[in-house]
């Protein structure tokens, strides 16, 4: 691993840059227009539309159930949908962990692969009930957050693993308040929805894509707080962490080292581990300052190695939790 990546430092990758934009709505009057132009209103304004209903009453009816019963319905359920329909997710997964647990039986594996399936279901289910779930975390080592706020401005580095929801009103409540990236789900009802619950949890949403970037050098410049999670899949595929991979400058790495080094930003990673059930365990880790370098960007592809090294080995340890197992390689 450590001659490949003396290899990939001299020609790292560049980054390209990510707009987003939303699809934009057909006006009603293509209803009445050619066929596909008819095709796609109706589908926008009647079959999503019947869609969206159901989303809106599915999350409202989920907020009445206990949470225990409410995390139990969606570990049934990703049980049941994932190798039904979603048998290529399931293939990529289980490549994943032949890969990444090559001394492991394929028992041990198959048993990992489905600890996943209901632990993604929980986390959909669980959407309606973050608020309540934040009650149930046991936090360990907080000063790490607070210590590091309290000097300057501070980049949160997340993890997708657990339920990292849960993540935003602890840091809300300790004074960071961090803004976030945001890419809205498909589905208008499900992207209200996820911006309802965030915004309510007390984070900021900022543009997804390049068009975030601006206003998060703003916040850190003025001294706040932002939040990245560096463990990613992008169109289907694992940007992060590397697994042995070249390191590339591709993904949320880069762009947080990058940040980092613009505004003298401490980089403060933590992750979230489910228990049991709708219970969780929560870990700030020790805060990253970036060593420093004789010249812009001349350590950029070993800043990005350093935070690589620490989000690694916490994903690798917990793949049974980890939402991108079933990207691509």
């Amino acid at each position: 691993m450590a001659e490949a990546n003396k290899k990939a430092k001299s020609v790292p990758a560049k980054r390209s840059a990510w707009v987003y934009s939303a699809p934009a709505a057909p006006p009603l009057a293509d209803l009445f227009a050619s066929a596909d132009r008819r095709r796609a209103a109706f589908r926008y304004h009647v079959t999503e539309n019947i869609q969206n209903l159901l989303d809106l009453a599915v999350h409202f009816g989920l907020k009445a159930m206990p949470a225990r019963v409410c995390s139990a319905a969606g570990a049934r359920l990703g049980a049941f949908v994932m190798p039904r329909w979603h048998k290529s997710a399931v293939k990529k997964a289980q490549k994943n962990l032949e890969r990444l647990l090559p001394d492991a039986t394929e028992e041990e594996r198959d048993r990992i692969l489905k600890r996943n399936w209901q632990n993604q279901g929980r986390i959909m289910t669980e959407l309606s009930i973050v608020g309540r779930l934040a009650r149930r975390v046991v936090w360990h080592n907080l000063n790490y957050f607070t210590e590091a706020h309290a000097k300057g401005p501070v980049i949160m580095v997340g993890m997708h693993l657990g339920n990292w929801e849960i993540y935003a009103p602890k840091l809300v409540e300790l004074g960071l308040s961090p803004s976030a990236n945001y890419t809205p789900p498909a589905g208008r009802a499900r992207a209200w929805i996820a911006e309802r619950v965030r915004r309510k949890l007390g984070y900021g949403l900022m543009p997804p894509g390049k068009e975030g970037i601006r206003p998060a050098l703003k916040i850190l410049k003025e001294g706040g707080a932002i939040s990245v999670f560096c463990d990613e899949g992008f169109a289907g595929k694992i940007r992060g962490p590397f697994f042995d991979r070249p390191p590339h400058l591709e993904g949320n790495l880069a762009v947080v080292v990058r940040l980092a080094r613009l505004t003298q930003a401490t980089i403060c990673p933590g992750y979230i581990l489910r228990k049991e059930g709708a219970h969780f365990e929560a870990f700030a880790l020790p805060p990253i300052t970036l060593p420093p370098e004789n010249k812009p960007g001349e350590r950029l592809i070993d800043d990005v190695l350093l935070l690589n090294s620490v989000i690694e080995p916490v994903v690798r340890a917990h793949l049974d939790q980890w939402y991108f197992l079933d990207n691509a390689l």
